[in-house]
């Protein structure tokens, strides 16, 4: 009889031993993630992808009130689409939308910008109480911010109107705000960026709250102006931080509906016209839902463009880097 000489392996105390997982078991560990996503993931589907597809779908086909009511929608393939591109009508709301859009992104990212830089200067209680307001300006809903600026432009007994006639602007006494097209695209513009402002700041701030200072003592100490350090520090560093809040204000004020239809409904004279109000100007006066499926697969087609174009110069940039 031969003894074993090979070394016992020695546990540990407290250690115990390790047991294969039952496939099973392994199988549960293994779908457990996607389980808990999965109210998520059928959400999406459900209120995006779905609608979506249907929008697409109406967009190829003659869908009337009569074909809402009783059913039977024609197949007319690009009739809808070839309708609306060959109209001036839609060309001039194309074109009044990006002028709309750019003036106000770029106003809100220059605000934010400057907004972000001074929270960045000012001291611990004045820092609390200017972001407290933002918090506040930001949490105001859409309708009641709007409806206040309604009151602010009254022609009668509006805060504006005061204002400028105590400051000496005889001419304002009585003055229609919403009668002129222009006019009206200010007050919108200003209102826009008045509720995008807090979000986009809040965010810069909090990225420029990551940026070492001593880079900006060491640029100081070479002699660089405020100027010079914001354009080549940081710009450069924060530049995904701006990439991300341009294209969410893009995506924010292309497809803004609420304050254009409750203050001006596209008007005088569809001043005020963007897309979004043009599509549902189309289903709900016309009744053409049709023609409004094709508008807004257009709206979202040309917002997607744009943000591609964006998003692939910005990686290119960083790549360079």
């Amino acid at each position: 009889m031969t003894l074993s000489t090979a070394p016992r392996k020695v546990r540990a105390p407290g250690q115990e031993l390790r047991r294969p997982a039952a496939p099973g078991r392994r199988r549960s560990v293994v779908l457990w993630p996607y389980l808990l996503i999965a109210p998520t993931v059928l959400g999406v589907v459900f209120l995006l992808v779905y609608p979506l597809l249907r929008n697409v779908q109406l967009s190829f086909q003659n869908f009337g009130l009569a074909e809402l009511i009783r059913g039977g929608a024609e197949f007319v393939g690009f009739d809808n689409y070839r309708e609306l591109l060959t109209g001036q009508e839609f060309w001039d709301v194309v074109q009044r939308t990006l002028i709309w859009t750019t003036v106000n992104v770029v106003l809100i990212v220059a605000l934010a910008t400057l907004v972000a830089l001074m929270l960045q200067r000012l001291g611990r209680t004045m820092r609390i109480l200017v972001m407290s307001a933002l918090a506040l300006a930001w949490a105001t809903p859409i309708l009641a911010a709007t409806t206040i600026f309604q009151w602010l432009f009254a022609s009668r007994l509006g805060v504006v109107n005061w204002v400028l006639v105590q400051l000496g602007f005889e001419s304002y006494e009585g003055y229609s705000w919403f009668a002129d097209g222009t006019a009206t695209f200010s007050i919108l513009v200003i209102l826009v960026v008045w509720q995008s402002v807090p979000f986009a700041a809040i965010t810069i701030y909090s990225a420029l709250t990551t940026v070492p200072a001593e880079i900006y003592e060491s640029a100081r100490l070479d002699g660089a102006s405020d100027w010079r350090m914001f354009r080549s520090l940081t710009v450069p560093i924060l530049r995904p931080i701006f990439g991300l809040v341009l294209c969410l204000e893009v995506i924010w004020v292309f497809k803004c509906f609420p304050q254009i239809w409750v203050i001006s409904e596209g008007g005088p004279n569809d001043a005020t016209t963007t897309l979004p109000v043009y599509a549902y100007q189309v289903a709900v006066s016309q009744q053409h839902y049709d023609l409004q499926a094709a508008s807004s697969t257009i709206t979202v087609l040309l917002l997607a463009v744009i943000l591609f174009v964006y998003l692939r110069q910005l990686f290119r940039q960083e790549g360079e880097l």
